[in-house]
């Protein structure tokens, strides 16, 4: 990987990160608790309740994504990021910038 390559995933992953945390502030938004003296009705108190648990889900992944994403970050200096964890081979950098949190090869990634 050369050091504009780096760079410039840096970015990505910085852009990744800032814009992953604004949308983990709308989904903690979304999956607060809903108020049962709340006067919505039945099918509608049904329906709120289903959309949090799927703001919930939305907000466990991105938390860890967040999470996977800084980890990179710190770790993009090294000398052996963008080798696959599994297989040691080259991540291709197109996958990279992609995906910059995964530490897996697409091949890998799959077989997991």
């Amino acid at each position: 990987m050369t050091d504009q390559e780096r760079s410039e995933l840096k970015n990505k992953i910085e852009e990744a990160i800032a814009k992953t945390e604004v949308e983990l502030e709308k989904l903690e938004e979304i999956a607060k608790p809903i108020a049962p003296e709340n006067s919505i009705g039945r099918v509608s108190r049904m329906d709120a309740i289903n959309n949090k648990s799927v703001a919930e889900a939305s907000l466990r992944t991105a938390k860890r994504k967040i999470g996977n994403l800084k980890h990179a970050l710190t770790k993009i200096n090294d000398p052996d990021f963008g080798n696959c964890a599994r297989c040691k081979n080259k991540i291709p950098i197109a996958r990279l910038m992609y995906m910059p949190q995964s530490p897996y090869c697409v091949h890998c990634a799959d077989r997991r």
